[in-house]
Order: structure tokens, then sequence, then C-alpha cells
């Protein structure tokens, strides 16, 4: 798939950012979304032609022990949003989940996500997820994507993309024949998930408004201590994006994730993009 032109990237930045995917990754205009709909089609139809849904409901609802999640998640309260359909979706699972949202109240994301664990500690979880307000998630989500991510031993993981939804990176992008790839890094949104071994490292989060770059740091962080991370190809999301720094400055965003980044450790955007290992069934 050819993505869009860099333009007002999520994770864009220019030469001097190596931290940037230096691409938009929007999924825009009627041929786009007429070829991408046929790409996630046809994708589909394999999964299917496979039985990997049934396959893999089925091995979900055994395995693993049943597990304690948390799930945050900063709502947009004056638009219009996917939460109550993600919350109904994540509600659904055999596992025991905790759901904790906020609306933005003119606070940074990872202020607000902070102030949300503070009132929802994550000790005592086996899982935190972090959440946007504007991705549908896929029937038996929660249950498949710990099932995959536990079997491969993931630390930091996240649902692949559909190919019709908007992806800042590539490497995020959903591929054929695959149920989970071990990849460079995993992205700040739309959805972040951190097993419990990574709490005491990562959390509480920085007081980021926009957070872009702290992925990078995360991936460094995540080699130095052996964490595996990895995108789940086999639970793809697709991510309703807004335009793009709607409720903050790009140049702002930018300047805060040159300033975070200077004095810390994090991977550049080629090494983000590679996947290390695919795996393409879980037997």
């Amino acid at each position: 798939m050819s993505e869009p032109a860099a333009d007002a990237a999520r994770a864009g930045g220019d030469a001097a950012d190596p931290f940037a995917s230096g691409e938009s990754g929007i999924v825009a205009g009627v041929r786009a979304n007429v070829r991408t709909r046929l790409q996630d089609a046809a994708l589909d139809a394999l999964r299917v032609a496979r039985l990997e849904p049934w396959r893999l409901h089925r091995a979900a609802a055994a395995a693993p022990p049943r597990r304690r999640v948390l799930v945050l998640g900063i709502e947009r309260t004056d638009r219009a949003n996917l939460m109550a359909a993600a919350r109904a979706e994540l509600r659904r699972s055999r596992h025991d989940v905790e759901i904790a949202t906020t609306d933005v109240g003119g606070r940074g994301k990872w202020e607000n996500l902070n102030a949300l664990l503070a009132g929802h500690p994550a000790d005592g979880h086996d899982w935190l997820m972090v959440i946007d307000d504007d991705v549908a998630l896929p029937h038996g989500f929660l249950d498949d994507f710990l099932f995959l991510a536990e079997r491969f031993d993931l630390r930091l993981a996240q649902p692949a993309h559909r190919r019709r939804s908007h992806a800042a990176w590539r490497v995020t992008r959903r591929r054929p024949r695959s149920v989970v790839r071990e990849t460079g890094f995993v992205e700040i949104g739309p959805i972040s998930a951190f097993h419990s071994s990574t709490f005491s490292t990562l959390l509480p989060f920085p007081d980021l408004v926009a957070g872009w770059g702290l992925d990078a740091h995360w991936a460094a962080l995540a080699h130095a201590r052996g964490w595996r991370t990895g995108v789940v190809d086999a639970t793809p999301i697709r991510h309703v994006v807004r335009p793009i720094a709607d409720s903050y400055r790009r140049d702002d965003a930018l300047a805060e994730a040159r300033a975070f980044l200077a004095e810390r450790p994090h991977v550049t955007a080629a090494e983000a993009q590679r996947t290390t290992a695919t795996h393409r069934g879980w037997a």
C-alpha cells in the first residue's frame, strides 16, 4: 500500500527528527478508500479461508488464565466518538476488566492518564491498556489480543491497523499470513498495552501533552531490558482519525518531543520500522 505523503503527520517531523515516521498515514480520497477497502476485504477473506477467527476465539477461551486488565482512555465528550462501543466490546471479555475514562478537560493526554492512574492504580493488574476514543475494535478483541500477546511473551503490544485506518507507522499495518510480529517498537496510540512487568519502569507516564517521541523512548528501554514488543496482526483495528493535532499545535508537539528525547535513550524511525520475527500461527 502506498502511504500518503507526509504533511501534518501525527508522528511527523523533518530530517532533524530521527524519532519521527515522516509519514501521514491518513487514508483520504475516494481512490484510497476504495483501494484499502478491497485490501481489507482480501485480508479478511484470507483469514476466513484459514478458519483463523474461529480457531483463535476457541484458543483464547481457554488461555491465558483469567487476567485483571485496567483500561484507561481519554474521551472528547464535545465530539462524537467511539468510546461507548469500545467499552461494550471490552466488557464482553472473559477477563476481569476495569475501564476508566476522563474528558480532556484542557489537559494533555499523558497528564490525564496519570490523573486516571492516581485514582485507578495499575498495581494488582496483569495488563494496562491505553485506548483512544476514535478506534473501532473487532469482535472478541480483548480475549484474542491477550491470548496472542502472552503466547509470544510480548511486554509492550498493540493491535495492527487495518489498511483502511489512520496509521503513521507502516510497521503497524496488518500483514497477510501473520498473527503476531515482533517489531522495533509499539506506538503511543491509538491502543497501547503494557504487561505488569513494565509498570515499575514505565509508570507513571511522563507529564507530556502530546507525547510524540515517547514510544521511541519506550522502545529503547524495552531493548535494554530484553522485553519483546510487537504488533498483533490477528486483531486488526480501524483508527477513525480526527483532524491531526486538533487539540494542540503541531509545532508545540514537536518541540515537546525534542526536549523530552534530548537526554533520553530512544530508537530512530528506521529502527522502529523493523519487523524482527513473524509468527504465522500459535500452535
